[in-house]
């Protein structure tokens, strides 16, 4: 299948959605070199599983191929190998990362499928991965000679099992960042739903700023391959299902953490639309999501929560926001270590006069700033034990969700006579930490189940919009 075609078919669809993308020079053919990635706590290994052109051109823009954002755990280079030269790279973070931080790690070695993607290049190229280091900086760790050109690079593809729905589309992939919502765990009778609750939740999410502000520089497309049970797989409650992209929730022990584990058939699925990014919605009820930078989101869709989840997890994939609570149970082991994070919306304060969002603090604010956090941490406690309460009796989720409300209803009745509510400074308890760590605003969406993004958030979303709809620097 050549890419031409494809192509032909998506103008076919945005045609038929009332628009017409713009006319653009002809954009490069879209490989993929997926490999493999196994380790443990103690140290990590890589190896290549294949290297193949995807069906349809490259969906990025051209004019924005190197990543200046320092976003991410990992960062891929595309180097020409006669001249050096980096001609494409994009930070990201892997499900292995995590899965390293966690108890499992220390004596079990796993491998997880990974993929990275870039613009076909004329000659042969180094694609090289590198990892951030205890200083925060990138240095190589796995490095893959690629020829475009060699036998064993995969040239044709199946047809498209399932053909890609326009949800809105504004122009052409190369100057738009292009939003994929699969859908998983839906049966061929429930495709209406699936479609149904895709728009509603991506109509959502350009409701939220500064998605609002920007949504002419997305598109968005959706697809879901029918599986033969209705929801994906709950091991904790001994529910197993096969589906079309492994994705289940109970990950890493975890049984809110919803993920897929196997990398090959989401790419396979997803290469038959234009992407840069994915949200997987599962066709489930109870409340889950997880969100890994650059790789994939997901949201329970069927969850009274559904919108916040959807928004949360996209924050974490889209610009690599970190989690910002920190009363939670997670898989994530702490080290005890108090590095500075690389994510824009967190910070250990090691010297409040370089706070890294240091010009949205206004002058006279304390830093670290004051807060409710006693208070807060007390009801936490209690919200808690409710919360697990909840989960080991299998109730309901209708009560979940009332659980959810009321707690989300105290804090804001508790920060509302904070005398800092609406500052930007340095609040601790961010990261999965109580103390040590540090985010810019008492809430937001990375923080609590409320509606919009702090100010550091908003400016770490737009950098990478800036970046994908390849906006240039100013």
């Amino acid at each position: 299948m050549q890419p031409i075609s494809i192509r032909s078919f998506l103008c076919a669809l945005a045609l038929a959605a009332g628009v017409l993308p713009a006319v653009q020079a002809a954009q490069p053919a879209t490989m993929r070199l997926d490999y493999q990635h196994s380790g443990n706590a103690l140290g990590e290994h890589y190896a290549v599983e294949r290297v193949l052109v995807e069906p349809l051109p490259w969906p990025g823009s051209m004019a924005r191929t190197i990543d200046d954002s320092n976003r991410g755990v990992n960062m891929v280079e595309v180097v020409d190998i006669k001249s050096g030269k980096v001609l494409y790279s994009r930070g990201f973070s892997t499900i292995f990362g995590e899965w390293s931080s966690t108890d499992e790690a220390k004596t079990t070695t796993r491998a997880f499928q990974e993929s990275v993607r870039f613009p076909q290049p004329e000659q042969p190229v180094r694609v090289r991965i590198l990892k951030r280091d205890e200083r925060g900086l990138f240095s190589v760790v796995w490095s893959a000679d690629v020829d475009p050109k060699a036998q064993d690079v995969i040239r044709s593809q199946p047809p498209a099992p399932v053909k890609p729905i326009p949800i809105r589309v504004n122009g052409d992939s190369a100057d738009k960042v292009d939003l994929l919502i699969l859908g998983d765990g839906y049966t061929a009778a429930e495709m209406a739903k699936f479609e149904a609750t895709a728009r509603k939740l991506a109509d959502h999410l350009f409701t939220v700023s500064p998605f609002r502000e920007r949504a002419k520089d997305f598109n968005v497309w959706a697809m879901a391959a029918p599986t033969s049970e209705s929801g994906v797989s709950r091991p904790s409650t001994g529910v197993h299902h096969a589906s079309p992209l492994g994705t289940r929730y109970d990950i890493f022990g975890s049984e809110r953490y919803v993920l897929t584990t196997d990398n090959r058939a989401l790419r396979d699925l997803a290469q038959y639309a234009p992407y840069e990014f994915i949200e997987i919605l599962v066709n489930n009820d109870t409340y889950g999501g997880g969100g890994i930078f650059g790789q994939f989101s997901t949201a329970a869709a069927n969850n009274d929560w559904a919108n916040y989840l959807f928004v949360h997890e996209f924050g974490h994939h889209f610009a690599g926001l970190a989690d910002e609570y920190y009363t939670s149970p997670v898989a994530y082991q702490s080290n005890g270590e108090r590095q500075e994070p690389w994510e824009p919306n967190a910070t250990a304060l090691r010297d409040p006069a370089r706070l890294k969002w240091r010009s949205h603090v206004k002058t006279g604010t304390p830093l670290p700033t004051p807060w409710p956090k006693q208070a807060y941490d007390s009801h936490a406690r209690e919200y808690q034990k409710a919360r697990a309460a909840l989960r080991a009796q299998n109730r309901p989720e209708s009560e979940m969700s009332a659980l959810f409300k009321a707690d989300l209803a105290r804090t804001e009745q508790l920060f509302s006579a904070a005398p800092q509510r609406h500052a930007v400074g340095a609040f601790e308890g961010a990261n999965y930490e109580s103390t040590g760590f540090y985010r810019p605003e008492m809430q937001c969406i990375m923080f609590d189940r409320s509606q919009t993004f702090c100010s550091v958030c908003r400016d770490g979303i737009s950098t990478i919009i800036d970046l994908y709809a390849g906006t240039p620097k100013h």
